[in-house]
């Protein structure tokens, strides 16, 4: 018997690809499988790519489980401009020439003094919400607010490729932290600003990119092999957490 739209459930690994939001996808998810019960653990910035847990139909109830675990990413931070977004998709607003003294050990050294358990101020622009409005809306119309610093910790931050003014890296942290953000603060330690270039997220806990999906590969497929790209809920998410 052939699968019919809206009869799957379980946890669906995709690769989001750049440029679009998490959002995106639930709505394109929904228009192939002709179901509203589709949500996600976690976004990830348009100019972001890479992993995102879609939960399909009772697999929601399992989404305060998994958007709290510890995540992946790797990326790349150039030195000496500043966005006001903290990434490549915003407005340049500061450009500063690279210190004369900056080494590699010294961005190695300043990158590991962000290990470790600390607080961090959202970036205005992230839909985290104040009185029901997505800061992202009141930075385009030029405002600023007061944010809540919330708590956040970094497992490892480490470097892969040092050519100034670009660093690649990799970084695991907890979840909530604005990865964009440490690339800020790490170019206001050395002087000279730095802004978010590329992020790909890699693994979610025991998720991993590779087991994951395109987007493009998902909704050109046959509805009938849907179902065997799920995980079942039980698989993936303790008995307690749901």
């Amino acid at each position: 018997m052939q699968p019919r739209k809206g009869d799957f459930e379980g946890i669906l690994l995709v690769d989001k690809p750049k440029g679009i939001t998490s959002h995106d996808v639930v709505s394109r998810l929904r228009r192939k499988l002709n179901m509203k019960r589709i949500g996600h653990a976690g976004t990830l910035d348009p100019m972001a790519t890479g992993l995102l847990i879609m939960l399909i139909g009772k697999a929601t109830k399992a989404s305060q489980y998994l958007i709290s675990l510890d995540k992946t990413y790797e990326g790349t931070i150039k030195l000496g401009i500043e966005t006001d977004s903290q990434d490549a998709d915003g407005e340049v607003v500061v450009e500063k020439p690279l210190p004369d003294d900056l080494t590699e050990e010294k961005i190695r050294l300043e990158m590991e003094g962000f290990l470790g358990d600390q607080y961090q101020t959202p970036p205005m622009f992230s839909a985290k919400k104040i009185d029901g409005v997505p800061l992202y809306k009141m930075a385009r119309k030029g405002k600023t607010v007061e944010r809540e610093p919330r708590f956040i910790r970094i497992n490892s931050f480490e470097s892969l490729r040092i050519e100034p003014p670009e660093i690649d890296f990799r970084m695991a942290s907890s979840k909530g932290t604005y990865v964009r953000t440490v690339g800020h603060d790490l170019g206001q330690k050395l002087g000279c600003g730095a802004h978010l270039t590329a992020l790909r997220r890699t693994l979610i806990d025991q998720f991993d990119l590779k087991d994951g999906y395109t987007l493009e590969s998902i909704e050109e497929g046959p509805l009938s092999e849907f179902g065997d790209k799920l995980i079942p809920i039980h698989k993936a998410v303790p008995t307690h957490a749901l």
